[in-house]
């Protein structure tokens, strides 16, 4: 049996694991890798394998860092099926159309200066007919559930309480008729998180295959964010200025809607406009009321305590579909929240958001999720000024404001939890470490190793490992 990492190794984006047993191939997730312009483009086309050897893949949840590069596999030959949970499957059905419609956006974009320049044009890494060839493929699976993706590998989805739909996966193998068990943490979520069920464990693993994110870092205590994100919206309202909050539509959106809708019942912040501009968001978020069956007991005891059908609507807030409406914003003098995608500033309407705002030293530009190496987002957080935001460069002149707490990925010491769970059961033979930059990745790595799991892999891609 071997495993080949193709993405998300030593980095936090383009998650793909290959999974070669019995001569047959079953891939772990398939996503776009985001980084810097000229290697993502690159990535993202060049498949290191031929698709069309692929018998079947597991989605481990929807985030296009998972699943955005699906439908080059099928434009590219691959016709097995794509397991994954009822939510993914109605959450991928939006976000796939959506990144067809970016890449295609930005190939029109790219492809007027290269006529200029006399250079040959890109097509589009998919299309829209693309994906719905990949929506097709998709077989959806509930929690808990077994199933058989390949000869010879029976699998099981857990909660793992990262976003709406995320699994981690149990794969029990029979390799040349020895029982192997291998897990796929997919990304592991945080306890206590607005919206979903806590992460849950998993046991008798022999071989996992474990995210890094936030290896070396411990987050704020999240009991603690729902004060911080009223005082700096208070503080942003007193100056008279915008908050612009970069944020992946799915899952981070939601829960700060959630959080701000319990402020605004509880009147803890001032009146004003809240908007999420974002077409994507506002799609997603209609998913979110879909599947009341994965939210936590903390959300259904409020909306049952409030006599309220939608957690995430309430008077003040308006979602954002039309192109000419999101351009208004521009024009808005009075404080008001923006949300808008994408959550690490390298597309979308967020990006005319920041332009417009970020040199105005009465805004706020407010961080809530993961920025991943070299994207415009790590820009800003690392203090980088001026920036360049559509081709000119910005001083960043408004507050950079970080609010850790809404962060969807377990830190060290849930990690290490995690898997000492795990080792209740059993000790793994070989955990493999994989979405995570090194810094991050590496003290992890050392961390398990003195928990006594023999053999602790940071693999670089497209190293292959037999176990």
């Amino acid at each position: 049996m071997e495993l080949q990492f193709w993405g998300a190794a030593q980095v936090v984006t383009g998650s793909m694991h290959l999974l070669t047993v019995n001569n047959k191939k079953l891939l772990l997730d398939a996503g776009l890798y985001q980084g810097r312009r000229k290697i993502a483009f690159e990535r993202n086309r060049q498949m290191p394998f031929d698709p069309s050897e692929i018998d079947a893949l597991i989605l481990s949840h929807a985030h296009i860092d998972h699943s955005g590069n699906i439908p080059s596999l099928v434009k590219r030959g691959f016709k097995g099926t794509i397991w994954c949970t009822d939510a993914t499957r109605d959450l991928i059905s939006y976000m796939l159309r959506d990144s067809a419609y970016i890449q295609n956006y930005d190939v029109k974009y790219v492809n007027k200066k290269r006529r200029r320049q006399g250079k040959k044009p890109f097509e589009p890494l998919y299309t829209e007919s693309d994906v719905e060839r990949t929506l097709k493929l998709v077989q959806s699976v509930d929690y808990h559930t077994p199933f058989t993706p390949m000869d010879g590998v029976e699998a099981l989805f857990k909660d793992a309480g990262h976003m709406l739909g995320s699994t981690n996966v149990t794969l029990d193998i029979d390799d040349h008729g020895t029982h192997k068990r291998l897990v796929f943490s997919g990304d592991i979520g945080r306890k206590h998180l607005p919206i979903l069920r806590d992460p849950e464990f998993v046991r008798d693993a022999d071989i996992i295959i474990m995210e890094s994110t936030y290896g070396n870092r411990v987050h704020a205590p999240i009991e603690n964010t729902a004060a911080e994100l009223r005082d700096q919206v208070i503080k942003t309202f007193n100056r008279g200025g915008k908050i612009i909050i970069p944020s992946f539509a799915v899952g981070r959106t939601q829960e700060l809607v959630y959080e701000l809708h319990k402020l605004h019942d509880a009147h803890e912040i001032p009146k004003l406009d809240i908007f999420v501009d974002s077409p994507l968001a506002v799609n997603v978020t209609s998913v979110f009321k879909d599947h009341p069956e994965v939210y936590d007991e903390e959300i259904k005891k409020y909306m049952a305590k409030n006599h309220i059908a939608n957690a995430f609507g309430f008077e003040d807030l308006r979602y954002i579909r039309d192109v000419e409406d999101s351009k208004k914003l521009n024009f808005l003098r009075q404080p008001a929240i923006i949300i808008s995608a994408s959550g690490m500033c390298e597309a979308g309407r967020i990006l005319h958001h920041l332009k417009n705002n970020i040199e105005d030293p009465r805004n706020t530009i407010m961080f809530v999720g993961y920025q991943g190496e070299h994207t415009l987002g790590r820009k800003i957080l690392d203090g980088q000024s001026p920036v360049p935001i559509l081709g000119d460069k910005y001083d960043v002149q408004a507050e950079v404001f970080r609010l850790e707490g809404y962060s969807g990925h377990a830190d060290r010491n849930a990690l290490l939890n995690w898997l000492a769970e795990a080792q209740k059961t059993k000790t793994p033979r070989h955990v493999f470490l994989v979405h995570g930059e090194p810094e991050n990745m590496f003290p992890l790595a050392e961390a398990i190793r003195g928990m006594g799991v023999p053999n602790v892999h940071t693999p670089e891609r497209g190293q292959p490992f037999d176990v």
